[in-house]
């Protein structure tokens, strides 16, 4: 192959159509059994009312849905026509397990079989590596702890008392919905910080452009929330303003029936909720050494310094729907003047 794309959420969708149009040959691995991406995995009383702004796919515009239609139906069906309308042929599932080197080529290991190929589209996202944090006496608590993307609804924790840890997006709008039923206590490491402006064009572009400057300098990336900080939703001022939201720091330690705080304090809990994020699914990429001194992969746009083969979309700046098609364009553009050289020489 001319070009093999591991992934088919937004990113790894947007660079096969640039692929395409481009005309290099490319395959479309993926590990899900249908369409997409990470939303297929999102619980299911995520409603299109509260998700983000979706941001299109290229050529085919996304039309506002039923504000009360579940994400994670929604999402799929449009990723799935875009896949048929362009003809984009996607292999699943496909498990990936390791891309070596192989005498010039990149020899993509998987489940169903080996690829060769001259260089490589890395789309896989952070869905698959949720991270969860370690405290002192996390073995011994009783009660039931799960991360953010094993929530599957509030009905699951009526009549409890939940702690739910994180200050991203996800650990809002899951602690929103848990209140209807339960009790809650939301903990952050760092103060939240909630944003009043409406997240324009710019404003996107201007934290894209932050958290570029981490994988410029190859540092392991922050997620784009950690930049636009929390939107102030008419939800989350009635949360604010009744102080469901009544944040407090993190505790120090877990009992088996709670937690407690450096200076004594505890709480008692059923359940600790961790939505405390992911980090970029890219093991499989080990053994082709990309990882610099500080930690991440160094990347030039969406092309990694130490391979120009080797194109990670969906990482940094990407890994939001904000910067997803543009790196896939991005990732296209450079890969044809990249074979053509070789062509040429």
């Amino acid at each position: 192959m001319d070009v093999v794309v591991i992934g088919a959420g937004q990113a790894g969708l947007s660079a096969a159509y640039f692929l395409g149009r481009a005309n290099l040959d490319h395959v479309v691995l993926d590990a899900d059994e249908g369409p997409g991406g990470a939303w297929r995995h999102r619980w299911p009383t995520l409603r299109m009312a509260t998700v983000h702004g979706i941001h299109d796919l290229p050529g085919m515009p996304f039309d506002p849905p039923d504000p009360a239609a579940p994400a994670n139906e929604v999402l799929p069906a449009y990723f799935a026509d875009f896949e048929r309308r362009n003809g984009i042929h996607v292999r699943r599932p496909v498990h990936v397990h390791a891309v070596r080197d192989d005498d010039g080529l990149l020899e993509v290991e998987t489940d169903r079989g080996v690829w060769h190929t001259k260089a490589l589209v890395n789309a896989t996202g952070t869905w698959t590596r949720p991270f969860w944090p370690r405290y002192p006496g996390q073995e011994r608590f009783r009660g039931r702890q799960l991360h953010s993307s094993q929530y599957r609804g509030p009905e699951e924790f009526a009549g409890k008392h939940v702690i739910v840890v994180g200050g991203g997006t996800s650990a809002v709008q899951q602690l929103l919905e848990i209140a209807q039923t339960a009790t809650t206590t939301w903990v952050t490491r760092r103060e939240p910080e909630f944003r009043d402006e409406p997240f324009t064009p710019e404003v996107g572009r201007a934290v894209v452009a932050l958290v570029e400057e981490r994988v410029k300098a190859g540092l392991p990336p922050k997620s784009v929330v950690s930049v636009t900080g929390l939107s102030l939703t008419p939800a989350v001022r009635e949360a604010l303003a009744d102080q469901t939201l009544d944040r407090r720091p993190m505790f120090d330690r877990i009992t088996e029936d709670g937690v407690v705080w450096a200076d004594g304090r505890t709480e008692r809990a059923d359940a600790i909720l961790w939505a405390t994020g992911f980090r970029a699914a890219i093991d499989h990429l080990a053994p082709l050494g990309l990882r610099g001194p500080g930690g991440g992969i160094r990347l030039d746009g969406t092309r990694v310094v130490a391979d120009p083969r080797v194109h990670l979309v969906g990482y940094g700046p990407s890994a939001s729907t904000v910067g997803a098609t543009r790196a896939g364009r991005a990732a296209a553009k450079e890969l044809k003047n990249l074979l053509t050289r070789e062509l040429v020489a």
